[in-house]
């Protein structure tokens, strides 16, 4: 095992009603910044159930944070924070409103060009405190201090940690998450699973209670995911995926541990070419570098396939995989983004190239020749 540190201070308020306790989270009279996506929150009855649990605060609203967030977004509520000296922020939404919100609490103390914190990954000295109500499982945004923040103007979709953006609270109410459309759910199961294959499915270096946590909660995804997939009301399995959701990136499984986030790498650049929503992407890419870079896995591979699915046999874990992806709608498939061939791959490279990503890979093997195979594996 390597040497690691490992800290996470956020507070996890889980399950019903849990909302009626923000009053006890929020000290009195603060100055609110309400960010939140689209209009969903609405007619679903979360925002209500906020809004009045905020009655001891002023309330500085700021809607319409898009899926993977717009740095052009963002920016509008830092200077609408800025404006109205807001002193908290809470995130009501799914991970692309926990990321934004996260840039938006770096970004408002900021002295300097603020796209520097998401493209240089710069530390800040502050950061504006900020809790979340999540209505999404998917990220693991809620638990940790990732964000991710898109750039249209310059096709970027880059990433950032910043300790001072780990919220100091986030109440997680499985039952916010019942009215979210299939689609949604399925990409946020995919997503996490992903978040856990990203740190687990390397190679092995003797940290076998990091293996088994992994692996229990990829199990869990596979076993509530499909079951809260196929019954949005069912409390109990829906709780289940969104504590496995959780647990898949606050840091805990990938300590000590080689991690591999080429798959989240090469993903982003595909949503910022394509639209193609962010889980989706990742089930494109995940199969075929696991394939592309087989000899590399496939000790680990074969540990997967025998403790999920209760086989030995590496190439048929890659297959079950995508089995598992297909069983909830995801393509595993790149010509999905309806784009031409010879024009997305090329441009999708360059993007890479031009961010200094290579090598990548949790052996650093993967450089431009391999990532094109991996770009035509997954065509």
């Amino acid at each position: 095992m390597e040497n690691f540190k490992f800290q996470n201070p956020v507070k996890i308020i889980f399950g019903k009603n849990q909302i009626s306790t923000l009053a006890q989270q929020i000290p009195p009279q603060s100055k609110v910044l309400l960010t939140y996506g689209g209009g969903s929150l609405k007619k679903n009855g979360v925002y209500d159930q906020v809004i009045k649990n905020l009655a001891h605060t002023q309330i500085i609203e700021f809607g319409g944070i898009e899926p993977n967030p717009e740095f052009q977004t963002l920016m509008k509520a830092v200077h609408l924070g800025r404006k109205e000296k807001i002193n908290f922020i809470l995130a009501v939404g799914g991970g692309s409103v926990l990321d934004g919100s996260k840039f938006i609490a770096a970004a408002i103390p900021f002295q300097g060009d603020e796209w520097n914190i998401v493209s240089q990954s710069l530390p800040t000295s502050s950061a504006i405190p900020l809790g979340a109500v999540l209505t999404l499982a998917a990220t693991g945004s809620e638990m940790n201090c990732f964000s991710v923040v898109s750039r249209s103007e310059t096709n970027e979709k880059l990433g950032f940690a910043n300790a001072k953006c780990y919220p100091l609270f986030s109440i997680l109410d499985p039952e916010t998450t019942f009215s979210l459309p299939q689609e949604q759910v399925a990409n946020g199961i995919v997503d996490a699973f992903i978040h856990v294959m990203e740190q687990y499915l390397t190679f092995k270096v003797n940290a076998p209670l990091q293996d088994r946590m992994a692996e229990s909660i990829a199990l869990t995804l596979i076993e509530e995911g499909i079951k809260s997939f196929h019954n949005p009301k069912d409390y109990d399995s829906r709780a289940n995926y969104m504590w496995a959701a959780t647990m898949a990136l606050n840091g805990l499984i990938g300590v000590g541990v080689p991690q591999d986030w080429t798959t989240h790498t090469i993903g982003h650049q595909i949503t910022s070419r394509t639209g193609l929503a962010h889980a989706r992407t990742l089930a494109i890419i995940l199969p075929a570098l696991w394939e592309i870079n087989f000899e590399e896995k496939k000790e680990k591979l074969k540990q997967m396939g025998e403790r999920l699915w209760g086989m030995s046999d590496a190439k048929m874990t890659i297959q079950k995989t995508r089995e598992f992806f297909h069983s909830l709608g995801v393509s595993t498939e790149l010509k999905s983004s309806k784009k031409k061939k010879e024009e997305l791959l090329p441009l999708i490279i360059a993007d890479l190239e031009k961010q200094n990503v290579f090598p990548m890979g949790e052996r650093g093997n993967i450089d431009k020749a391999k990532l094109t195979q991996i770009l035509e594996k997954a065509w």
